[in-house]
């Protein structure tokens, strides 16, 4: 007998009989249901901008289907302000574009000026200036690597890096007096010179960063959830990264093998033997991936140690400061002048004009090429993956906006 109910049949099984009725009914919400994209502005201050960068996003649901990096909030006119100042009195104003590589772009300034004004360096400040300047880039890739952990999700790596970093800022301080803004290269020269009690400090916190760096690859590289969140994700092939002129480890990352230190020498890099790390389909993760870009800054901090004992050994005596004319007047001439920083070729172009101050000054910043190429990488990506693309880049917005 049948208890009434309509929803069961005599054997007391559920009756499907309205299950038709209301998938018509589904599909006719469906059609009428529009779905419309949404405009929303990740940053100015965001914690996954890596600084003051505002990124306008048309998003499909959680997908990313349209976006514009919006730069210029710490626009400080810093190439303007070397054109009304004396060569020397600019090269403070040079370490606040890249603060996290300040030495790094000290080194490129001063070899465009010295360049410019035909002067010579005394070979001990050569070894001592490429000695600082991969502390620096040890420095800058711990920061990386520490803090794109930390944008993932993984507080424990940038705990353990901070401790490498704090040691490796003390040891620049012992010797300019800054933790972050140093203005030690000078032209002509260094601040001053190389103590041993110094070059004992530095042996001592190499061996350590070399000991330390499987571990930081345990908690990272081989870490299940990292791999998931980045093998594959933010891709930025070779042709994509040529065209929007990207360098550094981004460059590398996409099978790129150059590198300004081996393939345009300037400075003393040509007397040392290291390797340029750059992406291959053996390391894990897709060719350009955020993967890859932080597996190459581990190895480049591998191979900143190699150039730092190769250097440390082969350090001659004598002056760390070569002639400078009083009242330095470089000749009417123009120079071009790259270096590889950390985060890829810092470039300064500069016209001398006989006088005190350059004529024009023109600054080529890595970050800037860099942070554009999303425009095109992030099309079609998921807004959690669009915070793994930008901590990959690396990027330090005072370059970017100068």
């Amino acid at each position: 007998m049948s208890d009434g109910n309509p929803s069961l049949r005599s054997g007391g099984e559920p009756r499907h009989a309205g299950t038709v009725e209301i998938h018509e009914r589904q599909e006719m919400v469906s059609r009428d249901l529009r779905t419309e994209e949404m405009v929303f502005n990740m940053g100015p201050q965001h914690p996954a901008t890596h600084g003051v960068l505002r990124v306008v996003c048309k998003s499909d649901g959680e997908t990313v289907r349209a976006l514009q990096p919006h730069v210029g909030n710490i626009h400080r006119c810093v190439e303007k302000i070397g054109e009304n100042l004396p060569y020397y009195q600019w090269l403070p104003y040079v370490d606040r574009m890249d603060y996290l590589a300040a030495i790094c772009n000290e080194h490129v300034a001063c070899m465009a000026i010295e360049k410019l004004g035909e002067l010579e360096v005394p070979e001990r400040a050569e070894y001592g200036r490429v000695i600082v300047a991969e502390v620096q880039r040890i420095l800058s890739h711990l920061m990386a690597i520490g803090v794109y952990g930390l944008d993932l999700g993984a507080f424990t790596p940038f705990l353990h890096q901070f401790r490498e970093r704090e040691r490796g800022m003390d040891l620049l301080d012992h010797i300019s007096g800054g933790r972050l803004l140093y203005h030690f290269v000078r032209i002509g020269g260094l601040k001053r010179d190389l103590s041993q009690d110094w070059l004992d400090e530095l042996d001592a916190w190499i061996d350590t960063v070399e000991q330390r760096l499987p571990e930081y690859n345990t908690l990272l590289l081989n870490n299940r959830i990292f791999q998931e969140r980045t093998m594959g994700i933010g891709v930025i092939d070779r042709d994509t990264a040529v065209r929007w002129g990207v360098t550094g480890p981004g460059l590398r990352a996409a099978g790129v093998n150059w590198d300004c230190r081996r393939d345009v020498p300037y400075s003393i890099y040509d007397r040392f033997d290291f390797e340029i790390p750059h992406g291959h389909s053996g390391i894990g993760g897709e060719l350009g991936d955020c993967f890859q870009r932080h597996w190459i800054r581990v190895r480049e901090v591998e191979e900143s140690v190699k150039i730092i004992r190769q250097a440390r050994a082969q350090l001659p005596e004598g002056p760390v400061m070569g002639r400078v004319p009083k009242g330095f007047r470089p000749k009417d001439a123009e120079v071009y002048f790259r270096a590889e920083n950390p985060r890829g070729e810092l470039a300064v172009y500069m016209i001398g004009a006989g006088k005190p101050e350059a004529y024009r000054i023109r600054c080529r910043g890595p970050s800037f090429s860099n942070i554009a190429c999303i425009t095109e990488v992030a099309e079609g990506m998921l807004i959690a993956d669009l915070v793994a693309l930008i901590g990959s880049l690396d990027i330090v917005l005072g370059e970017v906006d100068r």
